[in-house]
């Protein structure tokens, strides 16, 4: 018979692994400045919340935005607090379809934050790639993707995306482009934010390139990619993902901005920027809970992203604490 305390005999190097790891990661010097930052924890805390309330955004609330079912047009534009026309109670009130208000939040903060952190994700691994190569490789190919970059940073980023969705949006029909705005929205937001990740890991590589242990894996004959991402990789790690955790915020910002001017996502697939758009055609009719919330749910998402880059920015770099 096994007693409370038995542990199988092959579980017990994992445990004692992952045991190890926490009491390191506790005592680690990052996880000392979370602990002692309460700008960071409570950043931390709002943006866990808000994921979290998205993620499980079915379980939570009882209504799908998405479905046109759900949309009842004699409950449009209910006051916070209302109760439907069958009954049913609008805490944050309804929007110009009939559709409840939290709901909608929640939806459309989801649509906000998949398309944040996917073109932030696509951002960061073409950034990444071409600074690696132009920092390793150097000549000619280190001059062609540096122009190409100086020549982006001439462009605003939102210019880029309009660009990008504008040329979309030619070539292909409403029906096809709609079917597939959500990624062409992450591309669009994506190919304009990957200058930073390759120029910061490019200045990371043109160090780390000359550096002994480089040269030794050089001599040994250890084939140039693998010195790449063995050696040279991990070390670029800790500024891209401050670049990545501000980014997110940017990209989230940016999709917003999108959607508010009638290119981003479609209405059927409503996000904070599109939600802010409608209500803003509503604003001075006496609707205000329909943009007030939806901007005060993408403050609030926005400014913990933020303020929680702010912090990691600060901890990884020891001369800025």
């Amino acid at each position: 018979m096994r007693s409370a305390g038995f542990t199988p005999s092959f579980a017990a190097p994992w445990l004692a692994r992952i045991g190890a790891g926490w009491r390191r990661m506790l005592d680690d010097d990052i996880f000392y400045s979370f602990r002692r930052s309460p700008t960071a924890m409570l950043s931390a805390l709002v943006l866990a919340v808000i994921v979290l309330a998205s993620v499980l955004a079915p379980w939570i609330v009882s209504q799908n935005p998405f479905d046109p079912a759900n949309a009842n047009i004699m409950d449009a534009r209910l006051a916070p607090g209302s109760t439907g026309m069958f009954g049913d109670f609008y805490l944050l009130g309804t929007d110009s379809q009939g559709r409840d208000m939290l709901s909608t939040i929640l939806y459309g903060a989801r649509t906000s934050l998949l398309v944040g952190f996917a073109s932030v994700l696509f951002a960061g691994v073409v950034g990444v790639a071409l600074g690696l190569l132009s920092g390793y490789v150097g000549g000619w190919v280190d001059s062609l993707i540096m122009r190409v970059a100086d020549v982006q940073l001439s462009f605003p980023a939102i210019l880029i995306a309009l660009l990008v969705d504008g040329i979309t949006r030619t070539v292909m029909g409403r029906e096809q482009h709609e079917a597939i705005a959500i990624f062409v929205v992450v591309f669009a937001i994506g190919i304009s934010n990957w200058v930073q990740y390759a120029r910061t890991v490019r200045s990371v590589v043109l160090v780390e390139r000359n550096k002994e242990y480089v040269l030794a894996a050089r001599v040994t004959g250890v084939r140039p990619w693998l010195i790449v991402l063995r050696h040279i990789l991990p070390n670029v790690a800790g500024p891209v993902l401050v670049i990545a955790t501000i980014g997110l915020a940017l990209a989230i910002i940016a999709e917003s901005t999108l959607s508010f001017l009638g290119v981003g996502v479609p209405p059927t697939q409503p996000s904070l920027g599109t939600l802010v758009r409608i209500g803003n055609e509503y604003l001075f009719s006496g609707s205000w809970w329909i943009s007030i919330y939806s901007s005060a749910m993408l403050v609030a998402l926005s400014l913990a992203v933020n303020l929680l880059g702010d912090w990691l920015r600060d901890a990884i770099n020891p001369r800025l604490r």
